[in-house]
């Protein structure tokens, strides 16, 4: 296996599944068109703080702006091996499934588009954690 860095893009763009950590990179890897499962893991101090604190449905940026789960998120205890290993089975093989979330993918893509966007954007996440 060869190991790359300082390639994100490419390799997003030619890749045919990604697993992606929580955070701009899940948006990013959503607009190159690569269907992605959302893997992340935090302490347990840090859980319990954002549990507290924070009550929202999703973790990722294009579930949160879709209102929906586009994108499989594992987090916490979900994030094992098989979970990921089925989860990845999906999207490699399952073309209705994989279509799915490529379909969604372009629906984001009209959302976020023209001028604006970063503004729409905000306003989305804000209106997601109010509620």
């Amino acid at each position: 296996m060869k190991i790359i860095f300082n390639q994100t893009y490419p390799l997003l763009e030619f890749s045919s599944a990604a697993l992606v950590t929580s955070g701009t990179a899940t948006l990013e890897t959503a607009l190159l068109g690569t269907p992605e499962i959302v893997c992340y893991r935090i302490g347990r101090l840090s859980l319990f703080i954002a549990r507290f604190l924070i009550h929202i449905r999703f973790m990722s940026l294009v579930n949160l702006i879709m209102e929906k789960e586009v994108v499989k998120e594992l987090f916490q205890n979900d994030m094992t091996y098989e979970n990921i290993r089925v989860e990845l089975d999906k999207i490699l093989n399952d073309s209705d499934y994989r279509l799915k979330i490529l379909h969604d993918y372009s629906i984001l893509y009209t959302m976020l588009g023209g001028p604006g966007a970063s503004h729409r954007i905000a306003e989305k996440i804000v209106n997601s954690l109010r509620t």
